[in-house]
């Protein structure tokens, strides 16, 4: 009766983990249920908070297809400025982490000694942060492949211990694989949609060659030709030319 009242045994196996373990069972939940590239992008970086004690300011790296770098979420302004700084060099540990095409971690736990990434430190610790650690989003097999990095920022020096590495780099795989279901969800849906429109565009030009030829007596290819044709006399698409013919059957009657 007791494990009755404390209810099934799926809900009394939940309840019996760890803080740690709800948190990631939560986000995974959630992450099955976003819908675009920026709801699990601000998922995970509101996540990041809750299961990283250390903290303070978290950003995403994302690498575009030319290369560039940006920062598309944060949960301070002063982030992007401290990520532009090693986006003009080139160095810093959102940079490497990024860069990278499979699992990968950069940190630092004192931005004032630091040598390999000057202009990155010096910004950092200008908005008054000590500590980094950025993890790499794995990039996926296909395009678009969205590289990037998950950046975490703290006051202290010394954060982040080697814990909080292992959280971080298990928020960055759970961040990836939702990525790449969101855009493999995107992308199926747009090839969907552009098959339908190209089924409609050969039905109309279908329709319109049809009309054509019990008007002119014309052949299938003739039809076609006097449609390509006048797309280009009249600088419109062919298949807004052929739903014009379809809708108005007389519009390319000759005297």
């Amino acid at each position: 009766m007791a494990a009755e009242q404390r209810g099934g045994p799926a809900e009394v196996a939940l309840a019996e983990t760890g803080p740690l373990a709800r948190e990631f069972t939560a986000l995974t939940t959630a992450l099955l249920a976003s819908g675009s590239v920026a709801d699990v992008l601000a998922r995970i970086v509101a996540a990041v908070r809750r299961v990283v004690p250390g903290a303070d300011m978290v950003s995403v790296t994302l690498r575009d297809e030319d290369g560039r770098f940006h920062t598309p979420v944060e949960t301070d302004p002063a982030a992007s400025s401290i990520d532009e700084a090693q986006y003009a060099s080139g160095l810093g540990p959102c940079v490497e982490a990024a860069r990278a095409d499979g699992p990968a971690l950069a940190f630092s736990d004192d931005l004032t000694a630091e040598t390999r990434w000057t202009d990155f430190a010096r910004a950092a610790v200008g908005h008054g942060y000590h500590s980094v650690l950025a993890v790499s989003l794995i990039p996926n097999a296909e395009p678009p492949r969205l590289p990037g990095a998950l950046n975490v920022y703290a006051t202290e020096r010394h954060a982040f211990t080697p814990e909080d590495r292992d959280r971080l780099m298990l928020l960055a795989t759970h961040a990836s694989l939702a990525l790449a279901t969101c855009v493999a969800v995107s992308s199926s849906a747009l090839q969907e949609t552009q098959l339908r429109q190209a089924i409609v565009s050969r039905d109309v030009i279908g329709q319109a060659k049809g009309i054509l030829m019990a008007r002119r007596g014309l052949t299938t290819d003739e039809a076609f030709d006097v449609l390509r044709r006048t797309s280009q006399d009249l600088n419109v698409k062919l298949v807004e030319l052929a739903g014009t013919v379809t809708a108005h059957p007389t519009a390319l009657d000759t005297d």
